[in-house]
């Protein structure tokens, strides 16, 4: 890493805090539904990740503020004990925001203590443990822009978390289809630096031939899929897509809006309007998967995904930062040039892949072994990273997953096709 473990962990704390400031009390207990998290629960459980997994195996006479911080703040680790319930996660009134800011500081310092033990003998499994630390509180930090919004988006008022300069509509051209030969192929994690364990290990498997779509669908092409009836098609609809669909009663992607004749979109910017080159967004799996049939395509693999983004990258070196880092967040169009672009920091793309472990795979022993082995099943696997992903983050082999009926992601299309014809 080029920056210091302790300037690291540093910097992301302090950004953990930076991104609550808007928010006032009362926002930081938001709770809208049982799959998101209040802001001041994702505050308190990344200290509790850092106390859990550092403090109290290593930090010899470390004492945690409160004992009964290990249930309200433990997120789903069996081996480590008892959680509070997860939908009840908003009813936490106390500890009080201050008093959650106050357990991140001791936290903070008593880790300062930790990481200044050079000669400490599990000095190694200190720094790892410590960077997978940080890169789980930028995930949360992600979390929180999702969880936020959502929360937010159910009051009448539509509330601004932010203000930020509106981006000027672009004039994208029509998409290129990019040509991939396939093969036997290498996937997985390559190289120095993180990488989470569901991206190992690197792996060979075979990918055919295929077409990709050099960017993501927009705004205007999905109104083109309503207008056709898009929703009101089972043929397009996969059968547990169209159950969904008709329960839950969808007829655009999440956060769009119409408000005397005008199209609009939600967004933490506030409502803005819905400019028809943006990347379509907040679209479930299913929605996705409906969308590309419709267009006579299909969703790619994640290999031929991955496959794809490693070529490009090692092409053309990706130098733009995520909305995270610019302060924009919401997805960007692309512009009209040629190459393969919005591969990252955009949209989290849905693929076709079912999320299952590589070949070889083996989840680390003990209770951290639960971050990602757990939920190797039911899901389908995303790429990409999105405008409130940490561009540091993102890469190639980066697998995120989530159950194909999710939309509160900031989750885009990307198609994919078999070759053409010639004829």
């Amino acid at each position: 890493m080029s920056k210091g473990i302790e300037q690291l962990y540093r910097e992301t704390r302090e950004q953990s805090e930076t991104f609550c400031a808007p928010l006032n009390d009362e926002d930081c207990n938001l709770q809208a539904d049982d799959f998101v998290s209040p802001p001041k629960w994702h505050l308190a459980h990344t200290s509790w990740f850092f106390e859990t997994f550092l403090l109290k195996p290593f930090l010899e006479g470390y004492t945690t503020p409160d004992p009964l911080y290990e249930v309200l703040f433990n997120s789903y680790y069996n081996g480590v004990g008892e959680q509070f319930p997860r939908p009840r996660r908003g009813m936490l009134s106390r500890p009080t925001l201050t008093q959650v800011l106050d357990y991140r500081s001791h936290v903070d310092g008593a880790m300062a203590s930790l990481l200044a033990s050079k000669s400490h003998v599990e000095r190694e499994a200190i720094l790892a443990r410590t960077e997978l630390g940080v890169e789980h509180e930028r995930q949360h930090q992600e979390l929180f822009f999702t969880d936020i919004k959502y929360s937010l988006a159910i009051n009448p008022l539509l509330p601004t978390y932010i203000e930020a300069a509106r981006i000027e509509e672009a004039d994208i051209a029509a998409t290129q289809w990019h040509s991939y030969q396939g093969g036997l192929v290498e996937a997985g994690f390559d190289g120095e630096g993180f990488c989470f364990d569901n991206e190992l290990p690197r792996h060979k498997t075979f990918v055919g031939s295929f077409e990709l779509a050099n960017r993501l669908v927009s705004n205007a092409e999905y109104q083109e899929f309503i207008d056709d009836d898009g929703y009101q098609r089972p043929e397009l609809w996969l059968s547990d897509g169209w159950n969904t669909v008709t329960s839950q009663g969808w007829q655009a992607p999440q956060y769009w809006l119409q408000r005397d004749g005008s199209a609009l979109e939600y967004t933490l910017h506030g409502v803005r309007p819905r400019l028809a080159d943006t990347p379509v967004c907040h679209v479930s799996g299913y929605e996705a998967d409906a969308y590309a049939r419709w267009a006579g395509a299909r969703l790619p693999t994640e290999y031929e995904w991955e496959l794809a983004a490693a070529q490009a990258q090692a092409s053309v070196p990706r130098t733009q930062a995520s909305g995270v880092d610019t302060g924009y967040y919401h997805p960007r169009a692309a512009r009209a040039r040629d190459g393969m672009q919005q591969l990252y920091g955009e949209c989290w793309q849905w693929t076709q892949s079912a999320y299952s472990p590589y070949p070889g795979f083996s989840s680390p022993p003990g209770a951290i072994g639960e971050y990602n082995g757990k939920f190797m099943s039911n899901q389908w696997v995303l790429r990409g990273g999105s405008c409130v992903t940490k561009s540091e983050q993102v890469r190639s082999s980066y697998r995120n997953f989530f159950y194909p009926q999710d939309r509160w992601q900031f989750s885009g299309i990307r198609l994919a096709r078999n070759p053409r014809k010639q004829t």
